[in-house]
């Protein structure tokens, strides 16, 4: 995983990431019906090319770099990947 979202988008949401990300592997998006009962935004694994562009557009700076995520968050790696194995 290239990047991941962490605990400070819980709550926040903002949707910027997801309109920066040139390959579209940041959900659920704002008119996607599961986006209301998320309590975050979450980085497809698999869909992701490290390209970095929704790490500046983040007002919470929720989203770090697999190998730059603090270790009190590690947890959100594995709830990144979670998220797309429904």
């Amino acid at each position: 995983m290239a990047y991941v979202i962490a605990e400070p988008c819980i709550g926040t949401k903002d949707t910027a990431c997801v309109d920066a990300c040139p390959v579209d592997c940041i959900h659920p998006k704002s008119d996607e019906s599961d986006f209301d009962n998320e309590e975050m935004l979450y980085i497809d694994p698999d869909e992701c090319i490290d390209c970095g562009a929704c790490v500046p557009v983040c007002p919470v700076s929720a989203i770090f770099a697999q190998e730059d995520l603090p270790e009190k968050w590690d947890e959100f790696t594995d709830k990144n990947s979670a998220f797309y194995q429904k």
